[in-house]
């Protein structure tokens, strides 16, 4: 079956790729779904000179994510029509790519649960610096931690990123802490003692009226008022979706608190990883989620049809929020009937004047097949919302309404 396309989202390949089915998007990288290498954790950042850097990671059986994670970088110097490699980096993943004082940035862990590292490239993305040891990059000498491609913010003089600490146990989502780390605008992002982090928030299983799994892949968000939150996925032990939780941050960055009375917010799709960020020429925060349609029984009553709403990644959405509190689906950008084998999820995003410039980690067909399945994405994809701003609910791929939203 072949997806609706948004007006304005390219839809062709990259060189050299040209044998791959219609993925909506330019397809950056392609990872078969034979290999059992899929493709996880996209991330993009525009450069000083215009140019674009995108990254994913790879996952799954035919990967070493659990001993020596590998990355991958890309580069376009043609506003995301091309792209070309530029480096496979090992020893990270889950990273997040942003530009700082004119230098590239990735800073993630060095394998799943592994330790936090930080790395620098001063000539566009070509080549990167080693965290040899914490004075080069190694933040964290010891521990497990957790996290995705969340935005780092500037505020106040310091850097502000999300992360999760994944002590706790062996349990997945049970054993996450969410945590804020921050850093000074001037000091060397490469030291260790240039990070603070705060305190550590566990799950407690009686949230949400004992509903609660667990939080996860935080948004490091600067509110109207001036402060720092950090705004994470949501995972219900019912499999129903929609959940975010909100945790505030202290001016200093060591402290993060958490109200479950207060905390819990409705955003479509945030039983998924999301990225949100604040645009000031429209004045709403905007973010791009991967929602359940609500014609989708979500549960995890499968007698009944019902599936986990993490598990359902067959459409992307733009939302937004003028409080961060209430949001509101503005339009669907992708959409593909099938739900098993098709997904468009993780999407990292930044604004690139009137449009967004997204990267999105996607399942979908190819040559030889199908994907795996909708969470084993066998392609890396760049896409471009244009005049995102102007969007509405008829613009959207698909009727809305017929899916619920």
């Amino acid at each position: 079956m072949r997806p609706l396309a948004l007006l304005g989202l390219t839809l062709t390949a990259a060189a050299g790729l040209a044998e791959t089915p219609d993925v909506p998007g330019t397809v950056i990288y392609h990872s078969p779904a034979a290999s059992r290498a899929y493709v996880g954790s996209p991330g993009i950042a525009i450069l000083p000179d215009g140019s674009y850097l995108a990254k994913c990671d790879d996952f799954g059986k035919g990967t070493t994510e659990f001993q020596s994670a590998v990355s991958r970088v890309f580069r376009s110097d043609d506003r995301g029509r091309t792209w070309r490699p530029t480096a496979v980096l090992n020893d990270l993943f889950w990273a997040s790519v942003f530009v700082h004082e004119g230098s590239a940035y990735l800073i993630g862990t060095t394998k799943h649960h592994g330790l936090v590292n930080v790395r620098r490239s001063d000539d566009g993305g070509e080549t990167w610096t080693d965290p040899a040891d914490t004075e080069h990059g190694l933040i964290t000498p010891t521990g497990e931690y957790h996290t995705a491609p969340g935005p780092v913010v500037v505020h106040d003089g310091r850097l502000w990123r999300g992360v999760e600490d994944a002590g706790n146990g062996t349990k997945w989502g049970y054993r996450y802490s969410a945590m804020m780390m921050s850093a000074p605008v001037d000091a060397d992002l490469l030291k260790a003692d240039s990070w603070t982090f705060s305190n550590k928030v566990g799950r407690d299983g009686s949230w949400l009226g004992g509903d609660f799994k667990a939080f996860l892949e935080g948004n490091a968000v600067l509110t109207r008022d001036g402060r720092i939150e950090n705004i994470l996925r949501v995972q219900r032990e019912s499999g129903r979706g929609g959940t975010a939780a909100v945790c505030e941050v202290s001016d200093d960055g060591r402290t993060l608190t958490f109200d479950p009375e207060t905390g819990f917010i409705g955003l479509p799709g945030a039983d998924k990883k999301f990225t949100i960020r604040f645009d000031p020429q429209s004045d709403f925060y905007y973010a791009l989620t991967s929602p359940a349609a609500p014609t989708i029984p979500t549960g995890r009553d499968k007698s009944k049809g019902q599936r986990a709403a993490g598990g359902v990644r067959n459409t992307m959405a733009l939302v937004r929020s003028t409080d961060l509190r209430e949001w509101e689906v503005v339009t669907v950008l992708l959409h593909h009937p099938d739900v098993e084998t098709h997904g468009f999820q993780y999407p990292d995003w930044v604004f690139d004047g009137a449009d967004i410039v997204a990267a999105v980690r996607t399942a979908y067909d190819e040559a030889a097949g199908q994907a795996h399945r909708a969470h084993d994405a066998n392609y890396l994809t760049f896409h471009r919302i244009a005049d995102f701003r102007r969007l509405g609910r008829a613009d959207s791929v698909v009727d809305a309404a017929s899916l619920g939203f």
